[in-house]
């Protein structure tokens, strides 16, 4: 047989195992928001990028899993899993007593506090349970903070947006006077880009367990403990070969997963 007959067979053959190995990978739908820099947004280039998407495309290339990516609207983002839509949820959604009684989680993959931020020089009294009297807060609707914020501080006003920079911009034209968020939310989406240097942080770190969970998780439908199973492996395996900490230092100046 001459040698480029040789080298023809022997890509076929390549080939064909290729095709055959992408047969056996199973198809993962994972779902996510697309609209909450630096975690998970559209590009200028109307890519879909960020830290969860990221961590996402490794999760699945260590769980040997086919995965694509559907955009969804954070307030439906729960009944679109349970509704079939897609099969994981990788969107920065914190692992919280309520919400595992409807999904089930993996481990988090990462764990970062909460925090409110306010235009510059603007003093606010965050006594809980008295404080923030007649002001507005601005939450992203359906979230940790929203729950937190409502629960914390009655009595202040709490103002719900579809998505977190649509609080930002609010509190930049004064239509708020606080927003909370994910403190790295915050920083690298809002006070750290164009506009953000009129307003900075106010108050301390927030990690209520009771609220703000045990970090971001993997959500999954009940059931389905061997992708639960698949993904929590994969955490472990980003995290041991150092795949993990080449796309956090992309996005952070610290380890993003928090304490061990």
């Amino acid at each position: 047989m001459s040698f480029l007959k040789t080298a023809a067979a022997a890509a076929l053959t390549v080939a064909i195992a290729a095709a055959a190995q992408a047969e056996d990978m199973r198809k993962v739908r994972i779902g996510t928001e697309g609209a909450y820099p630096p975690f998970n947004y559209i590009d200028a280039n109307g890519e879909l990028v960020g830290f969860d998407v990221e961590i996402a495309k490794a999760l699945c290339k260590a769980a040997n899993y086919d995965c694509t990516f559907v955009v969804q609207d954070w307030d439906g983002i729960i009944p679109g899993l349970l509704a079939d839509k897609y099969d994981a949820i990788i969107a920065s959604m914190s692992i919280t007593p309520k919400r595992k009684e409807v999904v089930d989680f993996t481990d988090k993959y990462y764990n970062t506090p909460a925090r409110f931020a306010v235009q510059r020089g603007d003093d606010f009294d965050l006594t809980e349970g008295s404080g923030l009297d007649g002001l507005r807060v601005g939450v992203q609707g359906a979230t940790i903070h929203e729950d937190f914020v409502r629960a914390t501080w009655p009595k202040a006003e709490v103002v719900t947006y579809g998505t977190q920079e649509e609080a930002n911009a609010d509190l930049v034209s004064g239509r708020v006077d606080l927003v909370m968020a994910d403190s790295v939310v915050l920083q690298e989406g809002f006070l750290k880009v164009d506009g953000g240097d009129c307003c900075e942080f106010f108050g301390l770190s927030y990690s209520d367990p009771t609220y703000h969970g045990e970090g971001a998780g993997i959500a999954i439908r009940k059931d389905e403990p061997e992708l639960v199973e698949g993904f929590n492996a994969a955490i472990v395996e980003i995290r041991n070969d150092g795949t993990y900490k080449s796309i956090n230092d992309k996005y952070f100046e610290f380890d993003a997963y928090g304490a061990e």
